[in-house]
Formats: C-alpha cells, sequence, structure tokens
C-alpha cells in the first residue's frame, strides 16, 4: 500500500513518465498528492449523486463500478476517512470485494460544473456502507469532462435486469461508439488502485471488433497514473454510463499502450494510443427515468474525433 507522504509515484508510472518524457514535469505535480482530504472536500462531496470505485476483484480481474446515492451520501468523517452510505447491489462484480477490506481507486466528479476529485485508499465494510481510509487524494484539471445537470430522482436506483456476456453485442457496440465519456480502474502490480476518467466528442473511443475497443489519450497532468499501471499491470476495467437511461456497461480485461507516434498522429490530439481486449461484459439496466441527466455542453477542449 503506497501512501502520498512516502512516496506519490511507483514505478510503473516513472517508467511511464521517463518514455513519455514527463518525469521533470511530473516531479513538479507531485506535491498536489496528499494522504488527506483538501479543504472544501466535505462542501464538494456532499452534492454528488454517485461515486465511481475501481479494484480488483477476488480472482484478480479489474472492474470499474459505481454506487448511487443522495446528496449527502458521502461524508467525511475526518482528513483521512470517508463514509460512503451506500452499497453496491450484490449483482456487482465489486460488490463481496468493497465489504471488506480492498484497496480502491474512487473519482468524485461534479459533472455540472466539471470539477473532479481522486481518493485511493482501503475499504472497511460497516452497517451503513463502505469506510474509505486515504492514500491518495488529489484534484484533477475540468479538461474533457462533459457538462451534464442531474434531472431524475436523488434516490439511488435499483437494477432491474443484469446481462453478461464474453463478448459486446452490436447495440453494446453503439453505446460505446457513441459514448462521450467513459472511466477506467487501474491497479499497480502492488495492488494499489486508481479510478479515472476520459472524456471526447462521440466517436472518440471505438469498438473495433466484439471483443477490442480503442481509445486516444489526450494531453492530461503528465502524472501518467493509468498508464504506469499498464505499464506494469494490464488489467483493467472500464466504466460506460447512458446518462439519459441509466444502463451502464461494466468490461474487465486487459489494456495495452501503443506508444508508437505515427499511430498517435493519426488520431487528433492523441499523444498515444490504448487497445483494450474484452474479457468479459456486465450490463445493467435502471428503471425508466430513475436517473436522467441532461443533453452534455461539450468540453472546450475536445479534439475533433
Amino acid at each position: 500500500m503506497r501512501h502520498a507522504a512516502q512516496t506519490p509515484y511507483h514505478e510503473g508510472e516513472l517508467l511511464a513518465q521517463e518514455r513519455a518524457g514527463f518525469l521533470e514535469s511530473a516531479e513538479h505535480l507531485r506535491r498536489v498528492i496528499d494522504d488527506r482530504l483538501p479543504r472544501g472536500a466535505d462542501g464538494f462531496l456532499a452534492d454528488l449523486r454517485f461515486l465511481v470505485m475501481g479494484a480488483a476483484a477476488p480472482d484478480g480481474r479489474v472492474w470499474e463500478s459505481i454506487v448511487y446515492g443522495p446528496p449527502g451520501f458521502l461524508q467525511v468523517l475526518g482528513p483521512r476517512e470517508l463514509l460512503i452510505a451506500a452499497h453496491l447491489p450484490e449483482t456487482d462484480p465489486l460488490a463481496a470485494a468493497l465489504a471488506h477490506t480492498a484497496q480502491v481507486g474512487t473519482l468524485a466528479i461534479d459533472l455540472p460544473h466539471r470539477r473532479r476529485l481522486r481518493i485511493n485508499g482501503r475499504t472497511e465494510g460497516v452497517q451503513d456502507g463502505i469506510k474509505l481510509s486515504v492514500d491518495q487524494a488529489y484534484g484533477n484539471c475540468p479538461k474533457y469532462i462533459q457538462s451534464r445537470e442531474p434531472e431524475g430522482a436523488a434516490d439511488a436506483p435499483t437494477a432491474t435486469q443484469v446481462m453478461r456476456s464474453k463478448e459486446l453485442r452490436p447495440e453494446q457496440q453503439r453505446m460505446i461508439d457513441t459514448a462521450d465519456t467513459f472511466f477506467v480502474a487501474s491497479v499497480s502490480d502492488e495492488g494499489d488502485a486508481d479510478t479515472s476518467h476520459r472524456g471526447g466528442n462521440p466517436g472518440f473511443v471505438r469498438s473495433r471488433t466484439p471483443q477490442s475497443l480503442r481509445w486516444p489519450e489526450y494531453e492530461g497532468n503528465t502524472m501518467l497514473m493509468t498508464l504506469g499501471n499498464f505499464t506494469v499491470n494490464p488489467a483493467a476495467g472500464l466504466l460506460f454510463v447512458d446518462w439519459q437511461s441509466g444502463t451502464t456497461l461494466q468490461l474487465t480485461g486487459r489494456a495495452t499502450i501503443d506508444w508508437d507516434a505515427g499511430t498517435a498522429a493519426r488520431v487528433p490530439g492523441a499523444e498515444r494510443i490504448v487497445d483494450f481486449h474484452v474479457l468479459q461484459v456486465i450490463q445493467t439496466e435502471l428503471p425508466d427515468g430513475s436517473l436522467v441527466w441532461s443533453a452534455p455542453q461539450y468540453s472546450r477542449f475536445n479534439p475533433p474525433a
């Protein structure tokens, strides 16, 4: 387990930063990573209706999940403790793992105001939900976040149908090909988990076959947390959300970084490309109208897709 007070970067992150030419820039940014929640985090978290969470399941596969709750379900207990007053549904691949002790990466994201906070640490199952002890906390810039306003009920929705498969169906490929946002979970070779956001104009991420997809890595903060994990552990989890219906697609598989500059040059705005091989798909449907968001206002930073 890695605490920000000890060293913010592990070997994989340093290797990725070196290969990308970002070592100096990333070193300057290490001070933004803390082992305490930032000042004002309680007010920021209190307004949110969901939290994205990534971790490795007991079988080693990495998944990205989403937990819902009414505003106030994320409660700061102290500078190093967060209560998530909600539970993942039993059908979620991370439900059993997060009910006990697990290393987890989370992303608190405020879509209307394009704000986000990454909180990584260890979970403990408690009566009211999940308690998270903070190892790392740091904010990210608003780039590539599409602004949306909540229009549905604030109560946590209940899944009505869960479908599992080993490859993408045509309608699931269409959902990916038209997405403007997804979330990615990664884990280091020592088990430290991380959750990150990826955004762009519809079409920026593409399904290539029923078992593969590809996305560009745009200019970011140069710390390369996600790519650093992929460098030492290709296991990854992706989460796609249909913001009009609440339907989610959870994919687990393996990620490979394509560092070739010529490949990236063929994609507007890309610094490098990531290929993802699908091992399992979970589609979860929610009741109609239970969770609805407005049409997006696209980020001005989005490159053309």
